[in-house]
């Protein structure tokens, strides 16, 4: 046995000396400036600092990423003040932090009680630092025991019953500085487990207990395909971990500094973390936010979102109307014994049950079984299933609730049944206040089927009657393809988008998946509304971000430009138009699904100061260049000749290369074969962007696209908008084409492009480049084609002088304002510049 302990004491010496990369050894020491790593080079170990600051902390942090990103500190509230830290064993094996070499301030140590003769400190690939005891290789201390704010996989929440070890979160006081914050998540140990944030003292938010796939508060879907979830409640602990089946997938949990639980996948592809939906995210999250007895309902149509559970009515009516409902509610006096009379029970379905720390809990009797115990019991006045989504398929076990039952809410499409106990008459009264609800709801749809089933009539005799003018004009008019799906029957329309869907041109998306990617469609991921309907930023299980445009039920405008856009850009693919991820069609819903652009649009950049600044010139051709290609494209080289209308600086999104994509394609126009131009006498677009021959007269074309593609060009090269006066001229035009004439035109060029970062010739040829494009007639503007050789052609190159353009000596549209686009709303700007006033006019001819 001696012979043994030396052997193993000379390997241990000898480990020291060469030194191994992922451990600390006893007679090893770590100065700041030394860094372990895992041994897959996954996580590191050191000293760091945050933001500005000199102050030096010890934690692990991610190793492969070049954004710092720590998953735990050992001296949160005690950092060192310079770079003479030392972290190195004491005599009696625990790991400790001193402020200088001479090891006479600790700071903090791993306070393990055994006296351990030679412990090692090894960095695993989880994440986790742990003391280790080399002879029997049993670890006496790991950092997963004591996180941070951090929960990353198979580490463990929760606590142990036999020892008391409490494994909870706590915030960071703000993202410089990792002192423990104001807010923890812990797991509660009375009555049924459930998670539970808290500030300071006061109860915030209610994770809910776990329900046999996830969390109660958490109705999210479990991503199976990603994570393996798994919660422990037996005789030893109740702790929850979760493990990744992809070595490949980086993803934490973060209690975060403002009071949010939210989830982080690393995105390899643009190198930065992608924030999931945070907890919580709306007010019916807040811990009872309805009072006791209150459930909040966030689909309510009421002006409050709060209701009373089945047999409870207002404690405090005055308040409840105040929209107050702090109080929560109380049993009628007809029900004040939960005995009297034949007692039932109202189920509410798709429910977070109420708090369970007071519950009580048996898991050896059935649902049924439940009903009964809870029946025979006066005090019990609620009941649910323990474990709802358990593996066998069913509900099991059995929670009673006997007192007050607080923050309940429900779900869109999550949840729980639950159960309230009532006597006869609260049951009646309850299905009563239902049934006039469902007949309320009857009478509505068949008001609307009656009101659809007469305008498709009546728009049936009207593109009957049209296509038999058509016919006879076809000889003497020049007419075009119409770009508007048949709009007669929705459920003709649905079918066309399955027949896409089944061609693979335009995925279907689920109304849940789309729910759940936006929070239900919360205020907190709304980007922006118009005459369509609304734009919600979302993201997907896989951690994609999306933006999703969903039409307004009430807005007929909103329903001919969402077909419109189906039918086209389905069929559209370039690098310089956005990209469409599919749709969502249900009966009460129509909703787009794209790529979700976080760089905003481009009148975002050209017209603020401050953003503008960035923009040099090398950015600025290159937005202007991949525009160019994009409308060449509709023009052109696309399976369809497409007249986009709407083309505008809040209508180019930017992606986080700044590579333009052009968006909203809601007004845009198809032609069929050779055909190039076309009439109409709905004018839509933006004044400012508009050729005179289409405002004036209705008559569009590819040249109407150049025309606007020339004012933005325009105004990306002065960082202008057009639609303003400029002296004594009415736009940025008539400015532009004075300074041309003086030979002044480098005056327009924006002060705010460094001189030294383009060629003056090289903006002059841009300059007259756009003049070209917005001469009055149109058969004097160059096409795109000509438009892109220009922009691509390094060598001085011959232009044709150009021509009076439009709208430059005081002439004016008069305009109402028709709604706004979407398009910066699908990269996150909220709301738009002057510039964005649509026209939608009907013009006599």
């Amino acid at each position: 046995m001696k012979l043994l302990f030396f052997f193993i004491s000379f390997l241990l010496l000898l480990e020291s000396c060469v030194g191994a990369n992922d451990t600390i050894m006893r007679r090893q020491s770590l100065r700041d400036g030394d860094v372990i790593f895992s041994q897959g080079n996954r996580f590191a170990f050191g000293f760091f600092s945050l933001g500005d600051s000199n102050l030096r902390y010890v934690g692990i942090w991610y190793a492969q990423i070049s954004e710092q990103t720590v998953i735990w500190v050992a001296n949160r509230d005690r950092p060192v003040n310079d770079t003479s830290g030392l972290v190195v064993f004491s005599s009696r094996g625990n790991l400790c932090l001193y402020a200088s070499s001479n090891e006479t301030e600790l700071l903090w140590s791993t306070n393990v009680s055994d006296k351990i003769s030679e412990p090692t400190a090894r960095l695993s690939d989880l994440g986790n630092l742990l003391v280790l005891d080399p002879l029997t290789g049993r670890a006496l201390w790991e950092s997963f025991d004591h996180p941070t704010d951090t929960f990353v996989p198979f580490m463990r929440l929760g606590f142990t019953r036999k020892d008391g070890l409490d494994r909870f979160l706590t915030s960071w006081r703000s993202p410089v500085d990792p002192g423990l914050g104001n807010y923890t998540l812990r797991m509660e140990r009375g009555g049924f487990p459930q998670t539970m944030m808290y500030d300071r003292e006061k109860p915030l938010w209610r994770g809910g207990s776990w329900t046999g796939q996830r969390w109660s508060g958490i109705p999210e879907k479990t991503l199976k395909s990603i994570f393996n979830i798994s919660f422990v409640n037996n005789q030893y602990e109740v702790s929850n971990t979760y493990g990744v089946l992809d070595d490949s997938v980086m993803t934490r949990v973060v209690l975060r500094e403002v009071g949010s639980l939210q989830r982080f996948t690393w995105n390899a592809r643009e190198k930065r973390w992608i924030g999931l939906r945070p907890n919580p995210q709306e007010q019916c999250d807040g811990y009872a936010y309805c009072g006791p007895n209150g459930y909040c309902d966030p689909l309510s149509r009421d002006t409050l979102e709060c209701r009373c559970l089945p047999g409870y009515v207002p404690k405090t009516p005055e308040d409840w109307n105040s929209r107050d409902p702090s109080g929560g509610c109380t049993r009628r006096d007809d029900t004040a014994s939960t005995c009297r009379g034949r007692q039932v029970f109202v189920k509410l379905e798709r429910v977070k049950i109420p708090d369970t720390s007071g519950a009580s809990v048996d898991m050896n009797v059935t649902l049924k079984e439940c009903k009964q115990k809870c029946l025979s019991n006066c005090s019990c006045v609620a009941y649910a299933s323990a474990y709802y989504e358990s593996e066998g398929g069913g509900p099991t076990g059995c929670l009673t609730w006997h007192g007050d039952m607080l923050d309940t809410r429900t779900y869109l499409s999550s949840g729980q049944d639950f159960y309230v106990r009532v006597d006869k008459e609260e049951l009646a009264r309850w299905n009563r206040d239902g049934s006039s609800r469902k007949r309320r709801l009857t009478l509505i749809l068949i008001s609307l089927i009656a009101a659809v089933m007469l305008l498709t009539v009546m728009l049936f005799c009207f593109v009957k009657k049209r296509q038999k003018s058509n016919r006879h004009r076809r000889s003497t008019t020049t007419t075009f393809a119409t770009s508007y799906v048949d709009f007669g029957d929705s459920l003709r329309f649905e079918e066309q988008l399955q027949d896409k869907a089944r061609n693979r041109e335009l995925p279907l998306f689920e109304l849940t998946t789309i729910a759940e990617a936006t929070d239900n469609f919360s205020l907190h991921n709304k980007l922006g509304a118009g005459g369509f309907g609304s734009v919600y930023k979302g993201v997907l299980e896989n951690g994609m971000e999306i933006a999703v445009k969903r039409l307004s039920t009430n807005s007929g405008q909103g329903m001919v430009e969402f077909k419109n856009e189906v039918k086209l850009i389905s069929k559209l693919q370039h690098r310089n138009l956005v990209r469409i991820l599919g749709c969502c069609v249900e009966p009460e819903e129509k909703m787009l699904i794209y790529e979700y652009l976080p760089n905003k649009s481009l009148d975002y950049f050209i017209f603020h100061e401050e953003h503008r600044a960035v923009l040099d010139w090398p950015k600025r051709i290159d937005i202007i260049r991949g525009v160019a290609r994009g409308v060449l494209y509709l023009h052109h080289d696309s399976r369809l000749r497409i007249i986009h209308r709407d083309l505008k600086a809040s209508n180019v999104l930017l992606d986080n290369e700044m590579i333009p994509k052009i968006s909203d394609f809601g007004m845009a126009r198809i032609f069929g074969g050779d055909q190039i131009e076309g009439s109409t006498k709905r004018v839509v677009g933006t004044y400012g962007y508009m050729s005179p021959e289409y405002a004036m007269d209705g008559q569009f074309s590819i040249k109407s696209d150049v025309y606007s593609f020339g004012v933005l060009m325009l105004e990306i090269i002065t960082g202008k908008k057009n639609n303003c006066c400029y002296d004594e001229f009415s736009n940025l035009l008539g400015h532009i084409w004075d300074r041309w004439e003086k030979g002044e035109v480098t005056e327009i060029i924006d002060k705010l492009m460094d001189a030294k970062s383009y060629d003056e010739r090289e903006v002059i040829k841009c300059i007259h480049t756009g003049l070209l494009c917005v001469q009055e007639n149109a058969s004097d503007r160059v096409d795109m084609s000509t438009v892109v050789l220009m922009l691509g052609h390094n060598n001085a190159i011959d232009l044709p002088s150009p021509k009076h353009p439009a709208f430059t000596t005081g002439r004016r549209i008069e305009s109402n304002d028709g709604g706004s686009s979407s398009g910066a709303w699908l990269s996150g700007e909220n709301g738009n510049s002057i510039n964005d006033v649509t026209l939608t006019t009907i013009l006599g001819r």
